[in-house]
């Protein structure tokens, strides 16, 4: 039987609302969280490398921005920690998907 298509919205939030892709969502807010109130209430005599960790969370993606003038390293976090979110919830979907047609091959 042919797999009907799905609308592109439908598959981007069936991949977003999962646990593994939520679980990372979190991390990255509450990373982002940690360095916002790093930068805000900490009083540092040297910069403080809590900005970073940022970087390191949403690699690969946010990396290709890093190097780009003004705000857009930051915009590279978002878009990577979206992509890296995306990426996490299909990998999900496809295990989930690989282990229920296991058992159901196995009750058969």
């Amino acid at each position: 039987m042919a797999a009907t298509p799905r609308p592109l919205s439908r598959s981007l939030r069936r991949n977003l609302v999962n646990p593994a892709a939520l679980g990372y969502l979190a991390v990255v807010a509450a990373v982002g969280t940690w360095v916002g109130l790093d930068t805000l209430l900490v009083e540092q005599t040297d910069g403080s490398f809590a900005g970073v960790w940022l970087f390191l969370v949403t690699a690969p993606t946010s990396l290709l921005f890093a190097a780009l003038p003004g705000s857009l390293p930051l915009a590279g976090v978002a878009v990577g920690a979206l992509v890296q979110a995306l990426a996490l919830g299909a990998a999900y979907r496809w295990a989930r998907g690989r282990t229920a047609r296991r058992t159901a091959g196995a009750g058969a």
